[in-house]
């Protein structure tokens, strides 16, 4: 563990995965670590509803091509893992042309191959050129499952590219925590416990602890960027991100059912997360997250009415089988989308200046969904507390 004395103390604000990843970095590195969550459980987005129906936030998956899948593998942090069920893989669906396929258009499997993609070009007209613009509309819809965002085609083609190609990937680098997030979350959050982090829910720190905390050492502001653009009255601390809308189903459960439909038509994803882990709901329901990316002026409404007709196509009778319906409208809080001319190095930079670092899903580290706010937290631990302190992934940022 070290010597704690001589690595110091180190605030985490923000108990979610990346705060936690960051406290858990800054213990084993010797540094005397406190973590500040607002809420009165931990994990932020990577939370699960309790209850019989076991929802996350939104549609979640890691995948096991990310570094932070390595990292907690070798911590023995990663909870009992659902993979795509092989005996739903011919029930993925592809809503194009305004009919469901089995199989993506060929020409979308050629594109996924094509490895490296300009950054000052946007996805759609870097596409077209490869292979035309029927397929470039869909890769760039397909897209969408890792962006949340209603147009994946106008972001840099190197930024849609690379989440096309994981999230398309064979096999599937998607996997599920069984039970929801939160079995991975409360992993975390016991190994950090044991080890002599100190977690304190239910306190919302605002300018002036933010201020006591500098004080006394380090502080990594793992919160959202909005949250950390209030906290520190900085409006630099900005950067696009995806609107989406949310829907979870529970149904009374059917055969025949769709395991995924993506839509190729329109940005849209429906996933029914029991055929994975049946633990998530009771026996004989069917539990099902989807998101349908917002334009700037749509109304939840619309968007919703996109899915509903996704689900006449792939769900037969699901009007007449809703057990529960929840919506919302997830803003802000979708991860950074990168436009054209712009990557992961041009976001917030981690380090702040001060001793104050930096650490979430919009700032400057690079990877997908998730990754982003391991990676992030990784290296604002290692600038916090010296090189040797957490070495950087391997390729991953080693600071601005």
């Amino acid at each position: 563990m070290g010597d704690v004395a001589d690595r110091g103390r180190l605030t985490v604000v923000g108990g979610g995965f990346g705060g936690l990843t960051a406290a858990l970095c800054a213990r084993e590195a010797g540094a005397e670590v406190t973590v500040y969550e607002a809420r009165h459980r931990l994990g932020g987005r990577a939370g699960t509803a309790e209850g019989p129906y076991r929802t996350n936030e939104g549609p979640h998956a890691l995948y096991n091509g990310g570094p932070h899948w390595r990292w907690l593998a070798r911590r023995g942090l990663l909870p009992p893992m659902a993979r795509v069920p092989v005996r739903e893989g011919l029930r993925m669906r592809y809503h194009h042309d305004g009919a469901l396929h089995r199989m993506p258009p060929p020409s979308l499997v050629r594109l996924r191959r094509r490895r490296h993609a300009p950054v000052g070009v946007p996805y759609l007209a870097w596409a077209a050129g490869q292979l035309g613009e029927e397929t470039a509309r869909a890769a760039a819809n397909f897209a969408a499952v890792a962006t949340f965002h209603h147009a994946p085609g106008e972001l840099s083609a190197a930024f849609t590219q690379e989440r096309m190609r994981r999230a398309s990937k064979l096999p599937p680098e998607a996997h599920y925590p069984r039970g929801g997030w939160a079995s991975l979350v409360a992993r975390m959050a016991q190994r950090a416990r044991e080890s002599g982090v100190r977690v304190e829910t239910g306190a919302r720190i605002d300018a002036g602890a933010l201020a006591e905390a500098r004080r006394s050492g380090p502080v990594v502001l793992a919160t959202s960027l909005a949250a950390a653009r209030g906290l520190l009255g900085d409006p630099s601390l900005s950067w696009p991100s995806g609107r989406t809308a949310l829907l979870d189903l529970v149904l009374e459960a059917r055969g025949g059912d769709a395991f995924v439909l993506s839509d190729l038509d329109a940005p849209g994803w429906i996933e029914r997360f029991t055929a994975a882990d049946r633990s998530l709901a009771p026996a004989g329901r069917s539990l099902i997250q989807a998101q349908f990316p917002l334009a700037p002026d749509e109304p939840r409404a619309a968007a919703l009415s996109r899915g509903e007709h996704l689900l006449d196509l792939g769900f037969a009778r699901w009007r007449d089988r809703v057990v529960q319906r929840t919506e919302a409208t997830a803003a802000g809080r979708t991860g950074a989308v990168d436009p054209p001319g712009t990557c992961w190095r041009d976001r917030p930079a981690i380090d702040r200046g001060d001793g104050l670092y930096l650490v979430g899903d919009q700032v400057a580290s690079p990877g997908v969904l998730s990754e982003v706010s391991f990676t992030s937290a990784r290296e604002a631990v290692r600038l916090a507390l010296g090189a040797h302190a957490a070495p950087g992934t391997p390729g991953g940022p080693r600071g601005r």
